[in-house]
């Protein structure tokens, strides 16, 4: 079988998880490529996907081990008929544990059918560069991985007519039976001497928490930490200042240093006799 139109679906405030997906799609060389951004408050998340010539490709940022729970919430709109799927998760170098597992039984429950999954690094939402965590990845490295990731997924397709050939994916990872961490309600502070009042950072909030009226004003009730506005600010006006968060940054540019590498996992095909 052949996978000559592949749509990207992702969710990523900070751009890292669609860099991966787009370097993915390269590898595969489609004839075709469609974006289906989820991350925006105004994205088109209740559709129908169908075709089994067609392949998806599901990223989303891993966020404290977890799919974020917004792009859990975008992704089930979608109602899919036996697509084939690629899941992806994107870490900030720390751990992904269940969020591959997680995003598999997600696109399960949406109607597609796990083919591949893939685990990259990006860097981290808390990352600056006083407090380094990835920084500057995915890199020129990881854009060669997921482009290769890309062409073994073309030629598993290709190996077989359908995907009724293939055996159920198998990832690694458990869904922690514990409830997620509880929410920190802050929100970023603006320095008023350096906002232009651009409107960037409304613009690009994910979980619409930021409004401009005299001032920016952001609700702590519905930031996600994602640090989009922080990342995509033109003058630096806008940062995150609660004391919690600047000690995880802390603890976690001390502890990640290491290099992760990608993972890579692909459906084997079934032996007939």
């Amino acid at each position: 079988m052949r996978a000559d139109h592949v749509q990207l679906m992702y969710f990523s405030p900070t751009a890292t998880t669609k860099q991966v997906v787009e370097y993915i799609a390269e590898g595969m060389s489609p004839e075709k490529v469609q974006h289906v951004d989820l991350t925006l408050p105004e994205a088109e998340t209740s559709r129908s996907v169908n075709g089994q010539s067609e392949l998806a490709v599901l990223g989303v940022p891993v966020y404290a081990g977890r799919v974020p729970l917004l792009a859990a919430e975008r992704l089930r709109g979608i109602h899919a008929q036996g697509m084939p799927a690629v899941v992806v998760v994107v870490y900030g170098n720390r751990a992904y544990e269940g969020a591959l597992v997680e995003l598999k039984d997600i696109s399960s429950s949406c109607g597609f059918v796990p083919v591949a999954g893939g685990v990259f690094i990006g860097e981290h939402s808390f990352a600056t560069q006083d407090r380094p965590i990835a920084n500057g990845r995915p890199d020129d490295a990881d854009a060669v991985e997921a482009r290769l990731f890309g062409e073994k997924i073309r030629n598993l397709l290709a190996s077989v007519s359908s995907i009724q050939d293939l055996h159920p994916l198998q990832v690694p990872g458990e869904i922690p039976d514990k409830e997620r961490p509880e929410k920190k309600e802050v929100a970023p502070v603006v320095d008023p001497e350096t906002c232009i009042l651009c409107g960037t950072c409304a613009q690009i909030c994910p979980s619409g928490a930021i409004s401009i009226k005299d001032e920016v004003q952001a609700d702590p009730t519905e930031c996600i930490l994602c640090h989009a506005c922080v990342k995509n600010c033109p003058t630096g006006a806008i940062k995150f200042q609660a004391p919690p968060l600047l000690e995880l940054a802390d603890k976690l540019s001390r502890e990640c240093q290491i290099r992760q590498e990608p993972e890579i996992y692909l459906a084997a095909e079934r032996a007939y006799k």
